[in-house]
């Protein structure tokens, strides 16, 4: 179901609250049926005065208590000895943990990092992972316990199981923002869990639900919107159609992440302080969390971030050790009864902990516990934390509880612990992902029709990004940043030029990166793809170069983009990008400009818009609009009360159906610096 851009758009972030949530939510159901458990907004429900934390909603979940579940539950942990409790409670990362401690520490979960693949090896094979994940889970069932406790396997599955060699990889969720279809999100999220099913996989660190505020995060791409209704809605969909309610051998356990508000940390800094208030963070950045617990998700990662709640004078600090969040709110209030897994190694930011040592994170109320190299002292440090006081018993068969709640729930104790189901071809969804780039794609400036381009044009290709499925694929592609592959480690994807040429005959292309050596004349049009360089968190933040302007950060583009304009050929510019950039320079340069995010391997999805069909009309449309502001100018990172209007509105975005000309834009006369970013 398409979301309309006036009703997910209708309110400014910065001054949405509950109520106008659901009426937004209740007007875009109104245009069809909604994804499945997105509900209004639940009643606000007072805590107490004694915390402070008041107005935080319960939210119904859709997997609900089976009696005879937590009696067997309770069974278990009553014969368990402490080392197999606190086994349980630990995470390391499979290339830290054989297969002989999983049988000697009890462990309750493993994962693989993003650059964890078998025997470390980028292009691992789909029988080599399968493999792995078959003897990891059988050794968690030859354990000396009386009842055998299955392993969970987690992994980052972000936009596809991008991990995996030859997986399909779709658009981040920046892009995926701008489709505005919640049941196309839902789709996603059933194939995503079929992709780490067929592997052996069971457990997805995904969604993301985060709500950017300030684009120099280097995660913006990781979020759907700046608009708390639609990161809601896409939260539910997303769960329902990858978790489910955990019946299906496709079914994954999802993950809702990071709690709490690391979309709005201030100046974008990763792992920095948002200074919501109260009501800023119940309203904007917690919206996404009670889609997803409405829709069922049964984990939720703790975020590296902190709040400093001033107005009224509450810092809680580190979410990881901030109990009042994790319990009070989460847990208690909000209702929430699976379990909660913390970051990478994110427990050695609180105050008096390391990596390998943190009660007042468990008591906080993190069940387990993310310790991917030093989980070993981690183990031993808990069991002696335990047995002197320091973390209560209580808690420590509270976490036990939740996680055995989540595997009971996701069917590990029934029969066979290998979750491995489908076969290879589960990888592949190029026709699903090729259709979700044609709706994420935003038509920015399309000047006197120069697209679509006609079938049989003489076309000229430039620009760094036109023949790199690593730039279309960004971060979280079969490594953490993604910055080193190439597009042979993408055998099951095609390039933007790749469409390109089989729309109009690789007769009809040519392809100069940099726009040397040729006259742009003897072309019918010239399309140039250019961008910003794969990145994932920290390294992605806009840091050194304090400017939101892509041809500052990038002026290889802006130099390529001058080659090839005012040569009396239309010329077409696709930006590939992790957020929205300030680009009047290289618009003013282009006569259509296309915003196409990060779309991953199916860029013949960006070709299928660029061009006619045989008939010389349209093949498909633009459909997608943008789901953030658009900054006006080259320090505009953040749209809250003071920081001016955009030059693009969220909703915008032009189509074939309503051409629109676009005037020049105004661009800054030198490349003065801007303001410093905030701490």
């Amino acid at each position: 179901m398409p979301i309309s851009p006036n009703c997910v758009h209708a309110t400014p972030a910065f001054v949405f609250s509950a109520t106008i949530a659901a009426l937004l939510l209740s007007a875009c159901a109104a245009q069809g049926p909604a994804p499945p458990h997105v509900e209004a907004t639940p009643q606000t429900v007072a805590m107490g005065a004694d915390n402070g934390l008041a107005d935080w909603p319960h939210v119904s979940s859709s997997i609900v208590r089976d009696a005879a579940t937590e009696a067997r539950i309770e069974q278990i942990v009553a014969a368990m000895t402490l080392a197999q409790k606190v086994g349980q409670m630990t995470q390391p990362d499979v290339l830290e943990a054989t297969l002989d401690d999983v049988r000697r520490y009890y462990l309750g979960g493993i994962l693989n990092g993003a650059n964890s693949q078998p025997g470390g090896y980028k292009r691992a094979t789909f029988a080599q992972w399968r493999e792995q994940a078959a003897l990891y889970h059988a050794a968690a069932m030859q354990t000396d316990m009386a009842v055998k406790i299955p392993l969970l396997w987690g992994t980052d599955a972000v936009h596809g199981h991008g991990i995996v060699y030859g997986a399909t990889i779709f658009p981040h969720n920046v892009g995926l923002g701008a489709m505005h279809d919640a049941e196309l999100m839902r789709s996603i999220g059933a194939a995503v869990g079929a992709q780490v099913r067929a592997t052996g996989i069971d457990w997805v660190f995904a969604p993301t639900v985060a709500v950017a505020q300030d684009y120099r995060w280097g995660r913006s791409y990781e979020s759907y919107s700046s608009d708390p209704a639609l990161v809601r809605a896409y939260a539910s969909a997303f769960v329902a159609g990858m978790q489910g309610d955990l019946s299906k051998d496709t079914n994954a356990i999802a993950t809702a992440k990071h709690f709490l508000g690391d979309g709005g940390t201030a100046g974008g800094h990763d792992q920095g302080v948002n200074y919501a208030t109260h009501h800023e963070m119940i309203d904007v950045h917690a919206q996404g969390y009670f889609g997803a617990i409405a829709a069922g998700v049964q984990t939720v990662m703790v975020s590296y971030s902190s709040w400093n709640d001033a107005a009224d004078g509450r810092n809680y600090g580190k979410m990881h050790g901030a109990r009042a969040l994790i319990t009070d709110v989460l847990k208690k209030q909000i209702g929430f009864d699976g379990f909660v897994v913390s970051d990478w190694n994110g427990v050695a930011q609180v105050p008096g902990c390391a990596r390998e040592s943190c009660p007042r994170a468990i008591n906080a109320g993190i069940d387990m516990v993310m310790v991917p190299e030093k989980w070993k002292l981690f183990i031993a440090n808990t069991i002696r934390q335990v047995e002197n006081g320091a973390i209560p018993m209580a808690r420590i068969d509270d976490a036990v509880t939740r996680i055995l709640r989540v595997k009971m729930r996701a069917g590990l104790f029934d029969g066979n612990p290998d979750r491995a189901r489908g076969d290879e071809n589960s990888l592949l969804a190029r026709d699903l992902a090729r259709r979700a780039v044609r709706e994420s794609l935003v038509l920015l400036k399309n000047n006197d029709d120069a697209l679509p381009l006609k079938r049989g044009a003489r076309v000229l290709v430039v620009g760094k990004s036109a023949d790199s499925l690593r730039n279309q694929s960004g971060g979280w592609s079969l490594s953490w940043q993604g910055f080193k592959n190439t597009n042979a480690d993408f055998p099951a994807g095609d390039t933007i030029l790749a469409g390109i040429r089989e729309a109009v005959g690789e007769a009809n292309v040519v392809f100069r990166e940099q726009g040397n050596d040729v006259d742009p004349r003897a072309f019918d049009a010239i399309v140039a793809v250019i961008g910003e360089l794969p990145s994932a968190e920290m390294k992605g933040d806009v840091m050194s170069i304090n400017s939101i302007a892509e041809s500052r950060r990038y002026p290889e583009d802006l130099a390529v983009l001058r080659k090839v304009a005012g040569r009396g050929k239309p010329v077409i510019t696709v930006l590939l990008s992790g957020r929205p950039l300030y680009a009047s320079d290289l618009i003013n340069l282009s006569d259509a400009f296309v915003a196409a995010w990060l779309p991953g391997t199916e860029g013949k999805g960006v070709a299928d818009l660029l061009f006619a069909g045989a008939d010389g009309t349209p093949a498909h449309d633009f459909r997608g609009t943008l789901a953030f502001a658009w900054p006006r100018g080259p320090c505009q990172s953040s749209f809250g009360p003071n920081d001016g209007d955009p030059l693009f509105v969220p909703g915008y975005g032009l189509s074939y159906r309503q051409p629109q000309n676009l005037g020049a834009l105004p661009t800054p006369t030198k490349a003065s610096g801007c303001p410093t970013r905030p701490n």
